[in-house]
């Protein structure tokens, strides 16, 4: 492993454990060139993912940028980072035992939606405001209120 702070490709693996999930191997690193610290993860991939997005490009799938998208929607809400971890290792491990190499956009925002609804409710509005993309007030209102009427039921 390549030290990210002088580039020595020779670093030394000081501690593993698992993560409190054990979805990933928790490893700290020292480097014996310029003494610096860091953690890596280590996670299983059972198959390559591809994205499909809209406009057809193919992209693969990058488990950060959903969880980034995921703690953008739930800034500032009482939600620990640890349980955003959980559904993002949730969600990939669905996708990748679809058996599909290549997954729309589409299924991976339903699942990030379907989530986001049980987590919080005002993470799910934010998420479905950029995902659903929204263009004027009255959109919005819409879906506040099918979420509304959703409730009720």
């Amino acid at each position: 492993m390549r030290c990210p702070f002088c580039g020595h490709q020779d670093t030394q693996v000081k501690d593993s454990r698992p993560t409190e999930d054990n979805a990933a191997i928790r490893r700290r690193r020292y480097c014996p060139d310029c003494s610096a610290r860091f953690t890596t993860f280590e996670r299983v991939q059972l198959r390559e993912l591809m994205v499909v997005k809209s406009n057809g490009e193919k992209v693969p799938f990058d488990r950060e940028k959903l969880l980034r998208s995921m703690q953008i929607a739930l800034r500032k809400r009482p939600v620990d980072n640890e349980k955003i971890e959980r559904v993002v290792n949730s969600i990939q491990r669905r996708l990748e035992t679809l058996g599909e190499s290549e997954i729309p956009t589409k299924v991976i925002g339903e699942m990030v939606m379907e989530n986001l609804a049980d987590l919080d409710k005002v993470g799910y509005v934010r998420f479905a405001s950029v995902y659903k993309n929204f263009r004027e007030a009255k959109d919005f209102e819409e879906f506040v209120g099918r979420l509304g009427d959703e409730k009720d039921e």
